[in-house]
């Protein structure tokens, strides 16, 4: 297994799996379309490390830019990557007003 370490995150790449796979398994944000390396919608920024690509990519690609559907890292890689920011849920008593009573208005009619 290797090492990536995102913008405030940090996991291991499970064998077998891409980057991208990988990203979204651990839920960080990263676009994606194509999974093959034509389209470039994952376009991502390599802060340290390199990676081996397993097609060659077809999308247009910086000298500091990689494209995690199609790539491993080759050793321990740090990319720019967010985990996805899930809101909180609120519990079911703070969602809604619970009505304890059917007898709507009562109160106001006294």
């Amino acid at each position: 297994m290797t090492s990536v370490v995102t913008t405030d995150s940090r996991f291991e790449l499970l064998e077998g799996e891409t980057l991208l796979e990988g990203l979204e398994r651990t839920n960080h944000e990263v676009e994606f379309q194509c999974r093959a390396g034509y389209c470039g919608s994952c376009r991502t920024h390599v802060l340290a490390g390199r990676v081996r690509y397993l097609t060659e990519p077809l999308a247009y690609i910086a000298k500091d830019e990689i494209l995690p559907c199609c790539c491993v890292p080759e050793g321990a890689l740090q990319i720019e990557a967010r985990l996805l920011r899930i809101p909180e849920q609120p519990l079911l008593g703070e969602e809604f007003n619970i009505q304890t009573s059917l007898d709507f208005g009562a109160d106001e009619q006294k």
